[in-house]
Formats: structure tokens, C-alpha cells, sequence
């Protein structure tokens, strides 16, 4: 086997971590949920949650990866072999939510060109429909429109072009992509403050409203946005890891990554609710009434806002997406990074060849998405993966990693190069807190979609969404069972 790839630098294992952490979710979710939960009070179970769930499973996650220097189906197998089954199955999530992530960075890559001109008009919600071809129900599946085709086999191509050189490539490439973005939502946050009625939007956003403290739904909340934010149980931040020297320090590079994506996150929503009070002030409608959280946000309410600015739409319209693509493309590549490394080691195959064929599987199944009928199922994996299948992954990891290798052990490994130590405290973080916590989410994820359903789509479409997961989880197995190289 040739010899293990490492970063070049600790800079470029970070930058790498960070992208893969922001994404478009920070820029769409984020905001939305501190909206709805609070406020700036919200900010208080979230910090709970980052320091008592989100960087300890992320310290497991880079220690572990350091540790046996592998991927995560195999870092599993080295636990137990009856074990890599669940690395498989995080991989393959990640995979599986690369899928329909493409597909929405090949509307923002669509909608840079569409910025332009503002072609959406006055009427974004229209000019989406139109665009996507959206049809009325998910048993229809529609017509393609053929930009969006040739923008998706571009973001594939992109990606398959990252990733092939192996992690330096990676590592040059998030120089770049990382900070890029940052930047671009300082400038439209920027200019979001200096429009009439920011200051109102922002008073949505952040007016902290201490009696949703009480809620354990608030509390949930705020472990759900930790976990789902910081790429956990996807197996790629145990790749990223499993490219460190083993002198390289891991509980502070936890920090930071999650830290700097918390940061980010907060960031975002100065960039919308700034933008979101303006649209209210413009058009007289309630604050109440526009904001939300999502694909709508970035597609119909946002571009909404951009087309009434006074000076230079264009152009903000265009900073807008070039950041949510450069969001974007570093946690799609990670995820597909996650799949690639998983088949690379098992099957003993080059990278260059596993790379290919993770992308062209990819692109494959993402034509079916780029149809009219493509963005309800977009919306169906995106729900039940992320509130159920990656839940159950972080379950199994806290299990595997917590109690058949042993918390003690890998905090032990981890204390070694670490400038932060770790007490034992954070073994009962990783065995008992997180174990009740992570089921606590998914059942709370249960009663919401038995009591209101999701979107309003129909009950079939629902339990297709959890044969989704389960055909996850049964592949996982399966992979398994096949020989490996080793």
C-alpha cells in the first residue's frame, strides 16, 4: 500500500475542518433556528451544547483518526471487525447527502450568472419555480431544465479535480476557499447594516427572550444545530484526522474548528436579518411573515431583498453566491473525501480511480434530482438523513469509540499532544451525556413529523424517506461483508 498522504500544515488541516464544518447550513439554518428559539438567549444552549457534545465527539472523532491513521469504516474495523459497518454507514450518509448537496450548489452556480441581471425580477418565488421546473407533487417527477444539468456535471467535475491529487490538493484549495467566503459575508453584512430597517431585522435575530429557556425543545434545538453543523458521524473529520502527524495537537485544533464554525454561523445571521429587516421596511411587510430558514431563503427571500437595494443589486446579488458555492464546495468534497478514502483503503484501489468513481455515482444519481419533481426528495433525504440516520451514527459512535475501545483510552492518546488537557470528566461526556442526548434528538425528530408531518408532503413520500436511511444502513452492511485488500 503506498505510503499514508499528511497535510503540509496544521493551517491547511484546519482551514480543511472549518470548510468542511461551514456550509450552507450555517448560512441558512442557523439563523433561523436562533430566530425561533430565542433569540440571543438561544446562544446560551448553544454554547452548553458545543462544549458538552460538539467538541467532545469532535475530539473523538480527530483522535480517533490520528490514532489508526484510517478512514472511518476502517478505523471501526480496527475497534471490532462486527464494527465497520458503522463507519460504512457514515460514510455512505455523507454520500448520500453530497448527492442533493451538489444539486443545490448547481442552482447557486445558476443563480451567480442569473445575479447579473436579476433576472428573478419581482418575483423570485415564480422565477424558482420556473427555473427548477418544480412540478406539484413528488410522484411527478417533471422535466430537467438543462443549466442546471450542466452546472451539476460542472460542481462533480470540480470536485473529482480537488480531490484526485490526494490531500495537499485539498490543502491548497482550502487556503483559499475558506477565508474567501468570510469575506464576502463581512462585505454583505456590511452593507446589510447600512440598509433602512436592518436594525429591526437584527432585533428579530438576536432580542433574547429568556422564558424559551425553560423549554427542553429550545435545549434540543441547540444540541441538534451542534451536531449537525460540525460534520459529525459522516466520517469525515476522522479522514481528515487520519492525515495528521501523530505529534499533532488535537483538542485545540477541535476547539478552533468548532469555534470558528460557531462564529461563522452567528456571522450569518447579521448578513440575513440585516437584509431581511430591509426587505420588511421595503415592502411593508412583517418581519414575522419573511423570515425563514432554507432553500427558500437563499433562492426566493434573499435574491427578493438584493433585486430592491438601491445601488450595485448585481453585484451583491453575485457576492451572495459565490459565497454560498464557496461554502459549498468545501463540504461537498469532504463528504465525497469521506466515501473515496473508506473504498481507496478497503479495495486497495488508487485514489485517482476510487475518486472517479464516487463522483461519476454521484453525478449519476444527482440527474434524477435536477428534475422538477427532484426538490421535495431534496428536502425528504436532507430531513430524514440529518435527523435520523447521522442521530443513530453519533449514537453508535459514542458506543464503539466510548465503551469497546474506551473513552480513558483515547482521551489518554489524545492528553499525549495536546497543549489542552482533558480531564475524565470528558469520558462521561462521551459515555452517558451524548449517548441520552443523541437519542433524545431523533425521538423528538419522531413526534414532530407523527404530529405535523414534514412540508406538508404526503404520508407515502414520508416512508420512503425512512426506506432512504434504511437502504443506508443495509449498503453499510453490505460493504462490510464484502473482502477487503487487508
Amino acid at each position: 500500500m503506498a505510503k499514508k498522504e499528511r497535510w503540509d500544515s496544521r493551517f491547511a488541516f484546519i482551514m480543511a475542518a472549518v470548510g468542511s464544518a461551514v456550509g450552507l447550513g450555517n448560512i441558512w439554518r442557523f439563523p433561523y433556528v436562533c430566530y425561533q428559539n430565542g433569540g440571543g438567549a438561544f446562544l446560551i444552549p448553544y454554547f452548553v451544547a458545543l462544549f458538552t457534545v460538539g467538541i467532545p465527539l469532535l475530539i473523538v472523532e480527530f483522535g480517533i483518526g490520528r490514532w489508526f491513521g484510517k478512514s472511518a469504516p476502517l478505523a471501526c474495523r480496527e475497534v471490532r471487525k462486527k464494527w465497520e459497518w458503522v463507519g460504512w454507514w457514515g460514510s455512505f450518509s455523507a454520500f448520500f447527502i453530497s448527492i442533493y448537496y451538489s444539486v443545490i450548489m448547481a442552482w447557486c452556480l445558476c443563480y451567480l450568472f442569473h445575479s447579473f441581471g436579476l433576472v428573478w425580477g419581482n418575483n423570485a418565488p415564480a422565477f424558482f419555480d420556473f427555473f427548477i421546473k418544480k412540478t406539484s407533487d413528488p410522484s411527478i417527477l417533471g422535466s430537467i431544465n438543462p443549466q442546471i444539468l450542466f452546472a451539476l456535471l460542472f460542481i462533480w467535475t470540480s470536485i473529482y479535480l480537488i480531490l484526485y491529487k490526494g490531500v495537499k490538493s485539498i490543502g491548497k484549495i482550502v487556503t483559499i476557499t475558506v477565508p474567501l467566503p468570510t469575506i464576502l459575508l463581512l462585505i454583505l453584512t456590511i452593507r446589510g447594516l447600512t440598509l433602512p430597517g436592518a436594525m429591526e431585522g437584527l432585533s428579530f435575530y438576536l432580542a433574547p427572550d429568556f422564558s424559551k429557556l425553560a423549554s427542553p425543545s429550545v435545549w434540543l434545538s441547540a444540541y441538534a444545530q451542534i451536531f449537525f453543523s460540525l460534520s459529525l458521524a459522516q466520517g469525515i473529520m476522522i479522514v481528515y484526522a487520519s492525515y495528521l502527524t501523530k505529534k499533532s495537537d488535537i483538542t485545540n485544533n477541535a476547539t478552533m474548528t468548532a469555534l470558528a464554525d460557531g462564529g461563522t454561523a452567528f456571522l450569518a445571521g447579521f448578513a440575513v436579518f440585516s437584509v431581511l429587516g430591509y426587505l420588511s421596511y421595503s415592502t411593508g411587510m412583517d418581519m414575522e411573515s419573511i423570515a425563514g430558514g432554507g432553500i427558500g431563503l437563499a433562492f426566493i427571500t434573499y435574491p427578493t431583498a438584493i433585486s430592491k437595494l438601491p445601488v450595485a443589486a448585481s453585484f451583491f446579488g453575485a457576492i451572495f453566491f459565490i459565497a454560498l458555492l464557496t461554502f459549498g464546495i468545501d463540504s461537498a468534497f469532504s463528504m465525497v473525501e469521506s466515501m473515496t478514502a473508506g473504498v481507496e483503503e478497503k479495495w486497495g484501489i488508487s485514489k485517482q480511480k476510487a475518486t472517479f468513481l464516487v463522483c461519476l455515482f454521484g453525478f449519476l444519481l444527482g440527474i434524477f434530482l435536477t428534475a422538477g419533481g427532484g426538490i421535495y426528495w431534496i428536502n425528504i433525504m436532507d430531513h430524514f438523513i440529518s435527523n435520523f440516520a447521522l442521530v443513530f451514527i453519533g449514537f453508535l459512535e459514542c458506543i464503539v469509540f466510548g465503551y469497546f475501545l474506551g473513552a480513558e483510552k483515547i482521551r489518554k492518546h489524545v492528553n499525549k499532544t495536546s497543549e489542552i488537557f482533558i480531564g475524565k470528566w470528558w469520558n462521561m461526556l462521551i459515555r452517558i451525556v451524548a449517548p441520552l442526548i443523541l437519542p433524545l434528538i431523533a425521538l423528538a425528530s419522531v413526534a414532530e413529523l407523527m404530529t405535523k408531518g414534514y412540508n406538508n408532503l404526503p404520508g407515502w413520500s414520508l416512508i420512503v424517506g425512512g426506506l432512504i436511511v434504511l437502504a443506508s444502513f443495509i449498503i453499510a452492511f453490505l460493504f462490510m461483508r464484502v473482502k477487503t485488500c487487508q
